[in-house]
């Protein structure tokens, strides 16, 4: 559904955030996108998105392919037509609007305003407490029920393609297995296309299809969800687990062996 391929993107005409990669986006697939902080997950879903000029990112080279068409020199609003629906990292829920007004906007794209309606039934399936605060204001929404509120706002839209930039931040571990919980169904039942931007790796393998691995704006390496899940190094320096079972720190491991095996 989605292909990028060798895209360069710059910060400021200055920083190189993306340097050349390429990631694969099949249709119905989860698919996820791990690294530290500063990495380039999220210059590069808002690469994708088009919300670069806003930004001063510029995209230098390579292309983003959505079904056949090039969205490089795309609009935004033009993007969201398309299909590709974005849920920003910390939420950006509208605090002084209510639940329906919230998804009333989430939907400005529909053609068929009938469809508002339609979709709202089925994202009350998926978060039923919606229904119960269609008019209380979303600010007054705890953190994990805002979050809930921001990818059913997406949803409403009729998406081919929802990237979610660190769902899971901020919010207690039972809220992010709920939460996961919700966006493995999603998948499942209404075939939707997902691109995952998250730190939370041992949350994010449990439920990709595949992963990429970035690393100063590089991909260092790729595979299955449930196999990259498996991985030593993977364990090791995202999941925090040693061979023993015994968790470690970031300041325990002395050597960066992945780094130098990855990049060989």
């Amino acid at each position: 559904m989605l292909q990028v391929s060798n895209l360069e993107t710059t910060y400021n005409d200055i920083i190189l955030a993306l340097k050349g990669i390429s990631i694969q986006i099949p249709k119905g697939k989860i698919v996820t996108l791990l690294g530290a902080n500063g990495a380039g997950k999220t210059t590069t879903i808002n690469s994708i998105s088009g919300i670069r000029k806003t930004l001063n990112l510029v995209v230098e080279d390579g292309t983003i392919d959505f079904e056949g068409e090039i969205l490089n020199d795309k609009e935004p609003h033009e993007i969201v037509s398309k299909g590709i629906l974005q849920v920003p990292e910390g939420r950006r829920i509208f605090a002084e609007l209510t639940v329906d007004e919230n998804l009333m906007i989430g939907s400005y794209s529909l053609v068929n305003r009938a469809d508002f309606q339609k979709n709202k039934e089925m994202v009350f399936d998926y978060f039923p407490f919606l229904r119960q605060r269609t008019h209380q204001l979303a600010g007054y929404l705890s953190g994990g029920e805002q979050q809930m509120l921001a990818i059913a706002r997406a949803l409403v839209a009729n998406p081919k393609l929802i990237m979610l930039d660190e769902p899971s931040l901020g919010l207690a571990p039972l809220i992010v297995q709920e939460i996961f919980g919700i966006i493995r169904r999603i998948n499942q039942e209404e075939n939707m296309t997902i691109l995952l931007v998250e730190q939370n790796a041992n949350m994010a393998l449990s439920i990709a299809h595949h992963a990429y691995i970035l690393e100063n704006g590089r991909i260092v390496m790729e595979g299955p969800g449930k196999k990259l899940r498996q991985d030593k190094d993977i364990r090791e320096f995202y999941l925090g687990l040693s061979e023993t079972g015994i968790r470690k720190s970031f300041r325990e491991i002395k050597h960066y062996k992945r780094r130098k095996r990855w990049l060989s």
